[in-house]
């Protein structure tokens, strides 16, 4: 057997790979934009040359995120939004127009997600998942659509999925529900919309490190290293920049004839088993809940 150190691979490209006029010109907004995978696609962006509206719930860190990207030489700016709320869309929709005259795409990638087994899940839990990432997803998406619709321009959303979203995974059943939902609006607008040349595409990444999203979803160390190991057959993590890279491709003219269609990117890993975390179910039940439970915000 190959092991992960022996094991031959291509190193992934850190530095940018389009033409910095690529995205010239477009304005495009990014749910959850201010940190992890959300502003890891902000940048590429950027340096493609697109006008970014990064949203999320945290002025600072949003505010720190903008930073970073313009020190990069990018064009950023930031509003403050939480995508549960329709009128906050509409109102984040309404500024960026005021502030850029359009917006030509649409990056939902703010999320939310924690694991439970579903024995223990609270009604409150799974609503709380549900509305980030199916409800912002829907809110968003169909406010930039109606703005797109009114001014006859073609356009592009991408979500932002998990392969999980067709096979299901244990413990994280708020989630899986959610990503479902929203690959269904997907290819449902796609084929609604095509006809306004507004493009519907959905990415879904693998294991990708955020320490957001990690935290809440690795609860051990050693966990992750042995499932990396067993189920991805290229043996390792993604760079932040792959997924990047192929975020601003399916956003661009680069590829406009793609819709309606959801691009895996996860090593080949939900080919070697489905269900991201379903592996977890191997492990000592109770063990787990009291890993899951320490892994809890404390309030």
């Amino acid at each position: 057997m190959t092991t992960q150190a022996s094991r031959p691979s291509r190193t992934p490209r850190s530095t940018p790979v389009f033409s910095k006029d690529l995205l010239d010109g477009q304005v495009v907004i990014v749910t959850g934009g201010g940190s992890g995978l959300g502003l890891s696609m902000s940048q590429g962006l950027c340096q493609a040359g697109a006008q970014v509206v990064i949203c999320g719930r945290n002025p600072d860190r949003l505010g720190q995120a903008v930073e970073k990207l313009r020190s990069l030489g990018g064009k950023a700016a930031a509003i403050p939004c939480d995508v549960r709320d329709p009128a906050e869309i509409d109102k984040l929709v309404a500024k960026t127009v005021e502030g850029y005259g359009k917006i030509d795409g649409l990056i939902n990638n703010a999320a939310g997600n924690f694991l439970c087994a579903a024995e223990d899940l609270s009604a409150g839990g799974f609503d709380a998942v549900v509305k980030i990432v199916l409800y912002g997803s829907v809110n968003a998406t169909l406010a930039v659509g109606r703005h797109l619709i009114a001014r006859g321009a073609p356009g592009s959303v991408l979500s932002i999925l998990t392969p999980y979203a067709w096979t299901g995974s244990a413990f994280v059943l708020p989630s899986a529900c959610a990503k479902a939902g929203v690959l269904a609006m997907t290819r449902s607008l796609a084929v609604e919309w095509g006809i306004y040349g507004i493009r519907c595409n959905a990415i879904a990444p693998g294991p990708f490190p955020t320490e957001g999203a990690w935290s809440r979803l690795v609860p051990e160390a050693s966990m992750i290293e042995g499932l990396v190991e067993q189920r991805v057959p290229m043996g390792r993590v993604g760079e932040h920049s792959e997924l990047a890279n192929l975020a601003v491709f399916l956003m661009s003219d680069a590829s406009p004839y793609q819709n309606g269609d959801c691009l895996t990117i996860d090593g080949g890993s939900w080919l070697s088993g489905a269900g991201e975390f379903s592996e977890y179910a191997r492990y000592d039940r109770q063990r787990l809940k009291t890993l899951f439970q320490a892994m809890r915000p404390k309030k």
